[in-house]
């Protein structure tokens, strides 16, 4: 495995006497594409949320690149100083901006100037194929358009590392189907690293190149996403402090 990107060690988050993440530790390379799998309220969302800085961990150490993110109880970043897009499962869209309100909105949050902006914009949307709908207000476009347009509000800041919350959830087989072999084809082209929360087996093994299971909020397994169910390495109690 390529030198970490992403690194949590030993990340522990309680809410009052209930440990939600106990104790996980994840290497994550630049540009790999791993999946988060396991039942709802194993723990997976407040794991992004964590290394998003949405959350503040309760004792363990967060890294991205060669920054420390957050530690023993503190974030030391701010989540838009983390370099990270974040597509929520119920995508957060803002209803009262268009596409491109909404992208451009983000942009000048960062003090982009505007002519850099426009030029981002429609980069973006030529990228996630729904330039037609710039002008379009959430409320407008059917459930595929609306997850193309959260993909582009995570990718207009151009992150370094990309946070996928069951994006497809909401989504029929057939289209979503489509949209997980788009997403898969633009991680590569876009070299992004990236981390994809879902509860679905066969959706993570379509998508990603390492699946990395959980249960009460602990790393359980992790292997390869072509490798067949039962035949997924489970790791030790020491090895699951160091995931490769």
């Amino acid at each position: 495995m390529d030198k970490a990107f992403l690194r949590l060690i030993e990340v522990t988050k309680r809410y009052g006497e209930r440990v939600i993440v106990d104790r996980v530790s994840l290497d994550v390379a630049g540009g790999e594409f791993v999946a988060l799998l396991g039942p709802s309220g194993c723990g997976k969302t407040t794991t992004l949320r964590l290394i998003a800085g949405l959350e503040t961990p309760d004792s363990g150490e967060i890294w991205i690149g060669d920054k420390q993110v957050a530690a023993e109880g503190r974030n030391l970043v701010a989540p838009n100083a983390r370099g990270i897009g974040f597509v929520f499962q119920d995508l957060a869209l803002w209803p009262h901006l268009t596409v491109a309100g909404s992208l451009d909105f983000v942009l000048a949050c960062a003090k982009v100037p505007k002519r850099e902006r426009t030029k981002r914009i429609t980069e973006v949307l030529r990228l996630v194929r729904i330039e037609r709908f710039a002008g379009s207000h959430p409320g407008q476009l059917s459930g595929g358009e609306q997850q193309r347009a959260a993909l582009a509000r995570a990718l207009i800041g151009g992150p370094r590392l990309l946070l996928l919350d069951e994006p497809m959830s909401s989504l029929d087989a057939d289209l979503k189907t489509d949209l997980l072999m788009e997403l898969a084809g633009l991680q590569r082209s876009l070299g992004v690293t990236a981390l994809y929360v879902t509860h679905d087996q066969a959706e993570a093994r379509a998508l990603t190149q390492r699946i990395v299971s959980m249960r009460e909020g602990r790393i359980e397994q992790a292997g390869f996403a072509g490798e067949p169910v039962n035949e997924f390495v489970t790791h030790s109690e020491h090895e699951k402090t160091e995931i490769i």
